[in-house]
């Protein structure tokens, strides 16, 4: 039996396949892959707490995702869960794409590396954080799956606080230990919709 607030149970387990998906991507893009990719490379940490906050974001997002729909919340028609399904395999899509790009430079928390430069390429070339981007679709996908507006509100501005907090503290290293080159980039590029913001 599938939980009330998604169409079916076909649907429910469509749902728990990509979520899984999503996860096992995060493992194998955030921690595996880079740790193969830049040992030996010294990182200077400078995170600040950033990825605690995303994780705690992540965690409350898909709760009140969840929430909204069990007690159904700003609801919209059960149809929306499909395009939620393809939001959410385009984020993981993007962001994968996102890390493979950057390589060596991509962590989890911010940090730099000594012969770091700026990556333009890919994804980077429109946007700056591209990463970030697929983590906002794959958001939006949630709350769509659960069929909530409301949802969909919280979750953006959840997202808008921590995302916004991660990113000024991104830049502004990536500012004092690239100089000139990312201050022409970050001239050139979006934060994260091409063209828009």
């Amino acid at each position: 039996m599938s939980p009330v607030y998604f169409p079916s149970s076909v649907a429910a387990s469509v749902y728990q396949i990509v979520i899984d998906l999503w996860i096992i991507s995060e493992i194998v893009g955030m921690i595996i892959i880079p740790r193969i990719r830049r040992r030996g490379s010294v990182i200077k940490w400078r995170d600040r707490g950033s990825i605690i906050l995303l994780f705690i974001t992540i965690g409350v997002c898909l709760s009140l995702a969840t929430y909204f729909a069990t007690f159904k919340i700003a609801m919209l028609p059960s149809w929306v869960f499909y395009p939620g399904i393809v939001l959410i395999i385009l984020g993981i899509i993007l962001r994968q794409w996102s890390m493979a790009v950057l390589g060596r430079f991509f962590s989890a928390a911010v940090g730099t590396q000594e012969d770091q430069f700026v990556v333009e390429n890919g994804p980077y070339k429109y946007i700056r954080h591209p990463s970030y981007t697929g983590i906002l679709l794959i958001f939006i996908g949630v709350g769509l799956a659960f069929q909530s507006w409301g949802a969909i509100i919280a979750i953006i501005l959840l997202f808008t606080l921590a995302y916004g907090y991660r990113i000024h503290i991104e830049e502004r290293i990536l500012i004092s230990e690239l100089g000139e080159q990312y201050i022409e980039y970050k001239k050139r590029t979006k934060r994260l919709i091409p063209y828009l913001v």
